[in-house]
């Protein structure tokens, strides 16, 4: 059973974006303000497993993180509502997830510029199996490359220079907006 008919303010939402880009902190924030809960996909993924993303992808590889991904996603998408759903980086490579999230839910595509998430990459490299031996010049191209998989979604919020309560702030904002205008009085 799908949730097509499922009203706007019920919806999920869905927060997609390179990685490092804030999607998991930006949405605990969201999560907290609409008092929802707060999904981190890559968590569920390591729960299932019982293993950490890097681990997994050298245990069993990419395809099957890939599958344990969109299977976990879909089920989100077509089954719950009211949550707020942190993407991994690539799983909008896979257009089955892509189509179930934006018939679904709300997506919102966080975009950073190369120059703000160069800053990042200390903080995020360790635990990014996507990342693991490249050098600069490599991520930068990888970054370039992920760009037009995020450009299919209902809403952007460029997050360069925000702190993470304006951004949180924000997409409160645009979504009580949407739904006053989508559904008004309800």
């Amino acid at each position: 059973m799908g949730l097509n008919n499922v009203s706007l303010r019920e919806q999920n939402i869905v927060l997609i974006g390179f990685m490092g880009a804030g999607k998991t902190t930006i949405g605990k924030a969201v999560a907290r303000k609409l008092y929802r809960d707060f999904i981190d996909i890559d968590e569920e993924i390591e729960k299932q497993f019982n293993m950490p993303t890097s681990q997994i992808f050298q245990v069993f590889g990419e395809k099957t993180f890939r599958e344990k991904e969109k299977e976990i996603i879909q089920d989100f998408c077509k089954n719950q509502r009211l949550k707020i759903i942190s993407l991994g980086g690539g799983a909008f490579l896979q257009e089955e997830i892509k189509e179930t999230c934006l018939a679904n839910s709300i997506v919102f595509y966080l975009s950073l510029s190369w120059e703000s998430w160069k800053e990042r990459i200390s903080m995020i490299i360790d635990n990014r199996p996507v990342l693991q031996g490249k050098n600069y010049e490599e991520m930068k191209e990888l970054f370039e490359k992920r760009q037009p998989i995020y450009e299919e979604h209902h809403s952007k919020v460029t997050t360069d220079n925000q702190n993470v309560e304006e951004i949180a702030d924000y997409i409160v904002s645009s979504l009580k907006t949407a739904w006053d205008i989508y559904e008004p009085n309800r």
